[in-house]
């Protein structure tokens, strides 16, 4: 006998269909639109939001940019080409920006649908066995079948359901806002992101630096710096004017909190058009000036000392307010002087303004925010004079490659500190500078973002669906009339599709409005009679 080896075969596995162009796209599209995918996006927005309140932004603060360069030579270019100095203008924050919107369009689209045919449906019937759902209740009845489905539809529409009778029952069913919160929640997202994109295509937003008692009239050329929209011109900046009239400021004299501001306050009078009548405002910290739809916010003050810089020749090369930066909290503010013109070779000059100046062992420094004791600790420069190049300067740096600075005559640099009223005499009759007296300024912030109440409005919708979804529980109940062992017996029963907090009462609550009046004490009750907690669910 022969054995007979069985050939096993292997199985070919079967032949897919190829997904093609378009079943690659179907599923993209499918991949973006899903919830997973819009959480991810809505997250790397957030990340992507960080570097913009760490890293000094060109459109906030070009200053503190520059700055940067100059202090990490390396990593300041390295973070350039990334967009870090203008991340919400880059290409890789637009990109997550633009993806999100449509993930969200993609989701809420097909739920919206979801949800408009749930409205329209109609309470489902009850199960069979409603003896196994979370929340139960029976009991026997005394009136008829009619009665007690009339009054458990009465019941549940005081309740707030919405109710459909069926052949011996009732069903009823609530909780349709919760899903139509879900849906708001995502729809506010939507508008908050139409907002923030529209008014970044439509804004502006810009700040100057105001010297109390001078003006500025809203064109660009007057800004210290300025970002425009993507689809912004400068035709649509309204044309109006203002003048800070004075600046007052108020700081705590004693105790720990010594030094910190109380009150800002700056008067100005303002124009909306060249020929309209000029109007007055007290423009405060939180208390913008609104023209047009643009405001004009208060963020900053400092000091101004004026000075008058005399060349060797005995001219005014210089005179009036070289506004300084304030470095810390006592306003020690550094600030350079620029006299360009005089001759027979330029000046320039660059300290600080001490507003409360003492010395102690680190030199002359500021104790107090104020002008108790104001000084100007400067140092000076001189050099050939330069040849106009038409390139823009920054007026709080002074470039000293073609300068030197002046000695003292002992082998050191020279330095010195003038009070108001005193003039320094500089070396070799090459000029003098003194210190008249000084000014305050006030940095202004003008913007106009005109999607920035749709962007509220989304934010504000946003809380309002999320706490509808959070809060409201939709729920399922179901009234029926059966005969059971040839006795009539009314089952009431609930399914909670959220938490069940709070469902075993209330079935408690519709059984006690329909269950008839209760037997005598020593009449025992029927097993149907007796009251059944709410099942719980195996976890």
């Amino acid at each position: 006998m022969t054995d007979v080896k069985e050939r096993v075969e292997t199985p070919t596995p079967p032949d897919l269909p190829k997904l093609g162009l378009l079943g690659w796209l179907r599923w993209t599209w499918r991949q973006l639109t899903s919830m997973k995918t819009a959480l991810v996006l809505l997250f790397l927005l957030a990340l992507g939001a960080v570097p913009g309140s760490l890293i000094p932004q060109t459109a906030i603060d070009p200053v503190k940019v520059a700055d940067f360069f100059e202090q990490h030579p390396k990593l300041g270019p390295f973070y350039d080409k990334l967009g870090l100095f203008d991340v919400y203008k880059s290409a890789w924050f637009s990109a997550i920006y633009l993806l999100l919107f449509i993930s969200l369009i993609g989701c809420v689209v097909p739920r919206l649908q979801v949800y408009l045919k749930a409205l329209r449906a109609r309470p489902p019937k009850p199960p069979r066995n409603l003896n196994r759902l979370p929340g139960y209740q029976s009991f026997e009845p005394t009136t008829s079948d009619g009665d007690v489905l009339e009054l458990a539809a009465t019941e549940l529409r005081r309740r707030r359901f919405r109710v459909e009778l069926y052949d011996g029952a009732v069903a009823a069913e609530r909780g349709y806002l919760r899903e139509a919160g879900n849906l708001l929640f995502h729809f506010s997202l939507i508008l908050a992101l139409i907002g923030a994109a529209w008014g970044a295509l439509f804004g502006y937003r810009g700040t100057v630096l105001v010297v109390v008692g001078n003006e500025f009239s809203n064109s660009v050329a007057q800004y210290d710096d300025f970002t425009p929209g993507r689809v912004f011109t400068p035709d649509d900046l309204p044309p109006f004017s203002l003048k800070v009239n004075s600046f007052s400021v108020k700081f705590e004299t004693t105790g720990p909190q010594r030094g910190a501001a109380r009150e800002f306050n700056a008067p100005i009078t303002y124009q909306e058009t060249p020929d309209s009548p000029e109007k007055s405002y007290d423009l405060r910290v939180n208390h913008p000036l609104k023209v047009e739809g643009t405001s004009v916010h208060l963020l900053g003050h400092g000091y101004a000392p004026k000075v008058t810089v005399r060349d060797g020749k005995g001219e005014v090369a210089f005179s009036g307010p070289a506004p300084f930066l304030p470095q810390d909290g006592n306003f020690s503010s550094f600030g350079v002087i620029k006299a360009p013109d005089a001759r027979p070779e330029q000046l320039g000059f660059e300290g600080f303004f001490l507003p409360t100046a003492v010395i102690d062992q680190r030199g002359p420094v500021s104790v107090f925010p104020d002008a108790v004791n104001p000084v100007l600790a400067m140092t000076a420069y001189y050099g050939r004079p330069a040849q106009e190049t038409g390139k823009p300067q920054s007026v709080y740096q002074l470039d000293k490659s073609k300068l030197t600075q002046f000695g003292d005559g002992k082998g050191d640099k020279l330095r010195f500190q003038l009070g108001p009223g005193q003039t320094k005499v500089l070396p070799d009759g090459r000029g003098s500078i003194t210190f008249e007296s000084y000014e305050r300024w006030v940095k202004l912030q003008v913007s106009h973002t005109p999607g920035l109440n749709l962007a509220l409005a989304g934010i504000s919708l946003a809380i309002l669906g999320l706490m509808g979804s959070l809060f409201i529980h939709p729920r399922r109940t179901w009234v029926r009339v059966r005969t059971q062992d040839g006795r009539t017996v009314v089952e009431v029963a609930g399914l909670d599709r959220g938490p069940e907090r709070g469902l075993g009462d209330e079935i408690q609550a519709i059984a006690d409005a329909l269950r008839p009046a209760s037997k005598p004490a020593s009449e025992p009750a029927s097993k149907a009679e007796q009251p059944v907690t709410p099942k719980q669910e195996q976890p």
